[in-house]
């Protein structure tokens, strides 16, 4: 039966239940898996990916998905046989900034406390288990959203701790666009407030953690180290210039043929023309998968990718800029060069 194209969809589950279009990037995991940073960063651009290879690794690890392996038949994680054996084994905490975009620093902490107790209710059964003391019953009960700050920073570490016990393993947190407040903090005016507040939050959930088993990170762009991950030294930054993981976000030259064999389309060349060009690494011919989805799913080239993007940021750096930043701007859309010293 032929696979359903659909957008948006960034569950695994979902996708794998209904029979969705997916191309398989479950190869990730195991190479996630084997590298053992404790902490890794990936960055990529809008749309690639991120929040789905994110749910596909909860969907493999998490106690959650206890007994799920069914859903990975046919897909290249398979093919590890012991690593399919801690297949729902482990404890995994998700978390998602992507619909923080608030106004000012007020309502950006409150809303990062409203996830943070949206999690702890997510694994409020444990308090039922027998495994905590009475203090920290009474602790686990104090994150709200309307919790002070040294407590919203340390909720987190403290969960894991939970867990670990719990559970006897170490758990994995996965954090998905961990830059959106930072983005919104600078466009708004109040970076400096956010960085220090979430310096806190990130040094005692990936750094000064001892229960954190792993922990991976998704975003568009890399925050200063100076700024945000100043006593984070054990993390791992992977960006589009790296060589590692560059072709588990975007779709290879190669899948998108595939796909277009799969769905009967041809013009092979035209839809190169209009959505190749992105170089992860050493890797070329890196299709976005946005664009591409949508082609199979309207049959007709448009710019996709373009009509889901906030421009804001480029927007605010282009805008005041000298003149001379402008003309040069003009000559890279251009495809012409320019020389400049950093």
């Amino acid at each position: 039966m032929t696979r359903k194209v659909s957008t948006g969809i960034d569950k695994f589950s979902k996708i794998r239940k209904n029979n969705i279009f997916y191309i398989d990037k479950t190869h990730f995991i195991k190479e996630w898996w084997d590298q053992r940073d404790e902490v890794t960063l990936i960055t990529r651009p809008r749309r690639f990916g991120k929040t789905l290879m994110l749910d596909t690794v909860r969907t493999f690890f998490s106690i959650e998905y206890n007994n799920s392996l069914n859903l990975f038949n046919g897909l290249s994680i398979c093919d590890d046989k012991d690593l399919c054996l801690i297949q729902g084994k482990i404890p995994t905490i998700f978390i998602s900034f992507s619909d923080i975009k608030s106004i000012n620093f007020s309502e950006m902490k409150y809303e990062i406390k409203i996830i943070l107790s949206a999690i702890y209710d997510d694994f409020e059964y444990i308090l039922d288990l027998n495994k905590l003391s009475e203090r920290e019953k009474q602790q686990y009960s104090l994150v709200s959203p309307d919790m002070p700050d040294p407590i919203a920073k340390r909720s987190l570490q403290f969960l894991t701790k939970y867990l670990a016990r719990q559970f006897g393993i170490e758990p994995i947190i996965l954090l998905d666009e961990y830059d959106t407040p930072m983005q919104e903090a600078w466009l708004k005016g109040y970076w400096d407030e956010a960085v220090e507040f979430l310096r806190g939050l990130f040094n005692s959930t990936f750094k000064t953690n001892p229960w954190l088993g792993r922990g991976l990170m998704t975003g568009i762009t890399r925050v200063s180290k100076e700024s945000l991950f100043s006593d984070l030294n054990n993390l791992k930054v992977v960006t589009t210039t790296s060589k590692l993981y560059a072709d588990c976000f975007g779709f290879t030259e190669d899948e998108v043929f595939a796909a277009m064999d799969e769905y009967g389309l041809t013009g092979k060349d035209e839809v190169k023309r209009w959505y190749d060009g992105f170089i992860f690494g050493e890797t070329k011919g890196i299709y976005n998968p946005w664009s591409i989805i949508g082609y199979l799913s309207e049959h007709q080239f448009a710019p996709y990718w373009a009509q889901t993007s906030s421009n804001a940021m480029v927007g605010q750096l282009i805008g005041p800029a000298k003149a001379t930043v402008k003309m040069q701007t003009e000559d890279l859309l251009q495809g012409k060069s320019i020389t400049v010293a950093f």
